[in-house]
Parts: structure tokens; C-alpha cells; sequence
């Protein structure tokens, strides 16, 4: 009886259950058009707000020896929002809103690591962390438009990190997939190979120096309704970052997004877009100050389904640490575009608890 008792402890001795929940008051000024344009507060970004969702989750992670130094690996991880952030209604007791982050199985060993399931494609785990504004309101996503993807049934390969090198592949199966967008509940048959896209990243991180340069690419299959004008989709991003060193932090990021279509092939009009971004920060015994400026510049200003706006954005902001694992923070942002309903601004103020 004992030992039966004692056999469920044993199985979950490598589990650990881990999360953390990041709450903001945020204020806004967008201008936008009659429907769009709000000026006003809102909690954790919320229907109306900009900038990334606050990434609130909850996650169980483990793994199993099976001898000769192979692990197995596993993890269930759920994005769990403290509100509503999608819909407009002040209250919904039918919608919970619960999605998959990070959610694997694989196998770790001295080859490296290989997973499959839903992850972040190495090319956005390359620089995530050069990204001290990372999930808020000025979050480099959220405002230039630096595109960092969570890809559905993935295969990730990535290397040991060898003298502070790291390489990582990802194939991305089509799975009569489309991307993320205008047609987010289209599907496409055509998208039906196992490496319909890929993305690759190298890395090297030493102490307080950091940088990495990616690539990733996505086939014209994922576009799904567009049959007309199919187009890839590839994008490159360098990254350089010094962090931590006697306090200073410091990062430069450049990407180029290419999407090779018809209006390119046949009329040599490249539909592209190019974007950077610096930011600093110092950090002090338990508090930190930080800033970021960038550009995003497309290369041509219309499509058939919308308007492309060339934006420039900025912020500063202040972390305070009140313990490990509790940090508090404010920030401003401010956002502008060559067509006016791109203008906004906005100020919030943060906690984040890890566990």
C-alpha cells in the first residue's frame, strides 16, 4: 500500500508548475477614425488598447532520464488573461479565452534538443530577450511590427551551446495552414508539404554580450485565399545586445520583411519593409531605467487590402524590483505614422509576479 501510494510522487518528481501574472493600468490616445479612435484608460491593454498582451500564463514542465544522458521533455503551458482583452463587453461569463503558448514533447541529449508541438519559431526566440520592453505596451511587436511568431505543430531542432555558440532550425508543416492575419479562419490544401516554411537562427551568447542573426521564411501556400496573388513571405533580423555589464544594457535590432508576390514579379515594385530599433537601459541596485527609438519603412504605400504607413516610435520607462521574483513598472510610448489614424500614445503602469 505504501509503495502505491508512493508511485505517483515518484512519477512527478521533475514536474514543476510555474506561471506569471503581469497586470497594467494603461492609458491611451489613439487617433484613429470614428470607429477606431479612443482616447482613455483601460486595464491590461484591452479591447481598444495597443502594444502586445500582458502574457499572463500558467505552465506545468518536466522531463524523464532514460539513461545514457537522453531526457525526455515535455511542457503544457496556457496564455490565462486576467480580463477580457479581446471583447468589449464589460462582462462574459461564456468566454474564458484560454490559449496554448509554448506546448511540447521531445527528447534533450549531448546532440542538442528536438521537440515537436506548438512553439516560438527560433527566429523570435533569437532576440526576445534583447527586448526590455518585452509583453507591454511598448513591446517592439506591438509597436514598429517586428514579426515574432508561435507557429502550431512545429519541429525544433536546436544544438548544444558550444563556446557560447547556438544554432536552432524549425521546419514548419503546412498542415492546410494559413498565416496568421486577414484570413485568420481560411485553410489552404495546397499547404500540404512538411516544410511549407522554416526559420533558422544563430547565436552566440558570452556573459554580458549577445547576437544573433536569423532568417525565416513562409511559402506562398500559406496564404490561402490569395490565389491570385500568392506570395512568400521571408524575413531577416540581426540582433546585437550587451546585458548587464556593470549594470549598462544595451540593444540594436534590424529587420527586413519581404513578401515576393505578383505586384513584384511583374511589375518590379518591391513590396518590403525595413525596420530597427535601439534600446539602453541601466540598471541600479533594484531599479532600472530604460528607453527605445526605432523606424519602420515600407517600400511601397498601398496593397489591394490596405494602407502601409512608415512609423517612427518611442519610449522610456522604469522598472523597480520588489523582490525576485515581483517587479513594478511605468512606461510612455508614443507612436507615429505618415497616415494619421497610425498616431497614438499612451502611459502604463505594471506589475509583474513570476512563480
Amino acid at each position: 500500500m505504501i509503495a502505491a501510494l508512493a508511485a505517483p510522487t515518484v512519477a512527478l518528481a521533475e514536474a514543476t508548475i510555474y506561471g506569471q501574472a503581469h497586470v497594467t493600468m494603461d492609458w491611451f490616445d489613439i487617433t484613429g477614425d470614428e470607429d477606431t479612435k479612443y482616447k482613455g484608460w483601460r486595464l491590461n491593454r484591452g479591447g481598444m488598447g495597443k502594444g502586445n498582451p500582458r502574457g499572463s500564463r500558467m505552465g506545468i514542465k518536466g522531463s524523464e532520464d532514460l539513461g545514457r544522458g537522453l531526457k525526455a521533455i515535455y511542457q503544457i503551458e496556457f496564455n490565462i488573461p486576467l480580463k477580457d482583452a479581446e471583447e468589449f463587453g464589460i462582462t462574459d461569463i461564456n468566454r474564458m479565452d484560454l490559449r496554448m503558448r509554448n506546448s511540447y514533447a521531445g527528447l534533450k541529449g549531448a546532440f542538442g534538443t528536438v521537440l515537436m508541438g506548438r512553439h516560438d519559431t527560433p527566429f523570435k526566440l533569437s532576440t526576445s530577450k534583447l527586448d526590455l520592453f518585452n509583453d507591454t505596451m511598448a513591446d517592439h511587436q506591438g509597436t514598429l511590427g517586428f514579426d515574432d511568431l508561435r507557429i502550431d505543430s512545429t519541429i525544433v531542432y536546436m544544438t548544444p551551446r558550444i563556446q557560447g555558440f547556438q544554432f536552432a532550425a524549425a521546419l514548419i508543416p503546412g498542415a492546410a495552414s494559413t498565416l496568421p492575419g486577414i484570413f485568420l479562419e481560411e485553410t489552404s490544401l495546397e499547404a500540404d508539404g512538411l516544410a511549407e516554411g522554416y526559420s533558422l537562427a544563430a547565436t552566440y551568447a558570452n556573459g554580458p554580450w549577445y547576437f544573433g542573426v536569423v532568417h525565416e521564411f513562409m511559402g506562398e501556400n500559406f496564404e490561402g485565399t490569395l490565389e491570385d496573388d500568392p506570395a512568400d513571405f521571408e524575413k531577416w533580423r540581426v540582433g546585437l545586445g550587451i546585458r548587464d555589464l556593470a549594470g549598462f544594457y544595451m540593444s540594436t535590432l534590424y529587420e527586413e520583411q519581404r513578401a515576393i508576390n505578383a505586384l513584384e514579379k511583374q511589375y518590379g515594385k518591391n513590396n518590403d519593409a525595413d525596420m530597427w530599433q535601439v534600446q539602453v537601459g541601466y540598471a541600479l541596485g533594484n531599479n532600472m531605467i530604460k528607453a527605445m527609438y526605432g523606424q519602420k519603412d515600407h517600400n511601397l504605400e498601398t496593397t489591394r487590402y490596405y494602407n502601409l504607413t512608415d512609423l517612427t516610435s518611442w519610449a522610456f520607462g522604469f522598472d523597480h524590483k520588489l523582490s525576485p521574483r515581483t517587479k513594478a513598472y511605468a512606461l510612455y510610448t508614443h507612436v507615429d505614422g505618415d497616415l494619421n489614424e497610425s498616431d497614438w500614445k499612451g502611459t502604463s503602469l505594471g506589475m509583474i509576479h513570476s512563480f
